[in-house]
């Protein structure tokens, strides 16, 4: 255990001291495996772990999903789901915003990533809410808040790799996070009526649409609905696995983008770049993460731990709580994916001994991944923003998140208390 802590120590200072993640969970696994093991044996497992994680035939849905999701941010369907939002909130006070919070939800059904919505809806939504003289604070925050949902409504793609580290079905994990994502959006929609009812000047009521109008827009937009309710309700009903909806829809995603001439100049060879240097990130993380795992295994952290955490709360929901606020924490200097791929292995045997559902802790962990987006120092999301809108201070975007944090900080006490939020909808799956 003492070389345990050393090495979490050391991985500590090689992080903040720049080292990307991937490469020191790689060098600390490796390092303290071979201490334990011996060099031969911590470079026949290196080897190994690169070998079957790159081969894993599972694994083949992280690039589809994000292929898909390129696909469909080349579309610039955004700005018909802002539009379409728009045209039944739009009229109320911060209905920019909340317009905002809702087209992120939609796009995010079919895209999977949060940075992907935070970049694409700040360059639709931001300027119609600055024109109609939107504090800069709500503005911003809505898009940044908005984007985590990227990241928990599927697909996900750190649902996927939660699902790939602790086995469990990502079918289930997929289906578990349609509730908590339709929570958060409507949680960080209370959250703009919050901030725009102590500030009234900050989200002035736009202008407001006909009835015909609405269902127009309504029409614009069917597209995501049915790729969403094909893919998702396919895995629910068993139709197809979860790496032939992946599958199915990058095709769709591709036609969709065709049919809108939009993967000309270029723009086709671009998307596919960029889901091959995602997917690449995603698998070294992987790797490194996963041989860092077989060194705390092997040197009896778990165990260890989870005896030590029972000892300090004497309640199993205690633990949870423990294990929760070390997230929160972590989620302060820790970007979203280092956050997941260091902890998950440590926490998720402790849960699993304690009796809870897998499934069910994964919904938190995601949830708790995207309080990390949006918190200070490191809110990876409103560095985003200020990158596409640079004359937005980081700190005023920071300011206006408040009552988007109180929002998830609500949502993640929901989940807890009421288990079934998550496990409902995959407890009807065949």
């Amino acid at each position: 255990m003492t070389l345990a802590i050393g090495a979490f120590f050391l991985l500590f200072v090689l992080l903040f001291a720049g080292l990307p993640i991937a490469f020191g969970l790689l060098l600390i696994g490796f390092g303290g495996f071979a201490l334990l093991q011996g060099v031969p044996a911590a470079l026949a497992m290196v080897g190994q772990v690169g070998f079957t994680t790159v081969m894993n035939e599972e694994l083949s849905v992280i690039p589809l999903f994000i292929l898909m999701g390129g696909f469909i941010a080349a579309s610039r369907l955004s700005d018909e789901l802002f539009g379409a939002a728009n045209a039944f909130v739009g009229h109320l006070r911060g209905g920019l915003a909340m317009s905002s919070v809702i087209a992120s939800a939609g796009f995010a059904s079919v895209c999977g990533s949060s940075f992907a919505t935070a970049a694409t809806m700040a360059k639709v939504s931001l300027p119609p809410m600055r024109r109609f003289g939107y504090a800069d604070s709500l503005a911003s925050a809505s898009v940044a808040a908005g984007a985590t949902l990227g990241i928990m409504i599927p697909p996900s793609v750190p649902l996927l790799i939660y699902g790939f580290m602790t086995r469990t079905d990502v079918g289930k994990l997929f289906i578990a996070a349609v509730i908590p994502g339709l929570l958060g959006t409507l949680l960080y929609v209370g959250a703009v009526l919050w901030s725009v009812w102590r500030h009234p000047d900050s989200g002035k009521p736009g202008e407001r649409t006909a009835g015909r109008e609405r269902l127009r827009s309504l029409r614009k937009v069917w597209a995501v609905a049915a790729l969403f309710l094909f893919i998702i309700g396919g895995i629910y009903l068993g139709v197809f696995t979860p790496t032939e909806a992946a599958g199915v829809g990058a095709f769709a995603g591709f036609l969709f983008a065709a049919a809108r001439r939009e993967l000309g100049g270029g723009r086709f060879i671009e998307v596919l770049l960029d889901a091959a240097r995602s997917t690449c990130s995603i698998l070294i993380l992987l790797i490194g993460a996963l041989v860092f795992s077989n060194f705390i295994d092997i040197a009896g952290v778990p165990k260890a731990l989870g005896a030590s955490v029972q000892s300090i709360a004497s309640e199993p929901w205690m633990v949870i709580v423990l294990i929760l606020f070390v997230y929160l924490v972590l989620g302060c200097i820790l970007d979203s994916m280092s956050m997941l791929f260091l902890t998950v292995p440590v926490f998720y045997p402790i849960v699993s001994s304690l009796g809870y559902d897998l499934v069910w802790f994964g919904i938190l962990v995601v949830t708790m991944v995207e309080v990390a987006l949006i918190t200070p120092p490191v809110g990876l999301n409103v560095f985003v923003l200020h990158q596409v809108q640079p004359d937005i201070a980081t700190r005023t975007i920071f300011r206006g998140l408040a009552p988007f944090v109180t929002a998830d900080l609500v949502r993640v006490s929901l989940l807890v208390a009421i288990p079934s939020i998550a496990l409902w909808l995959p407890g009807l799956m065949g």
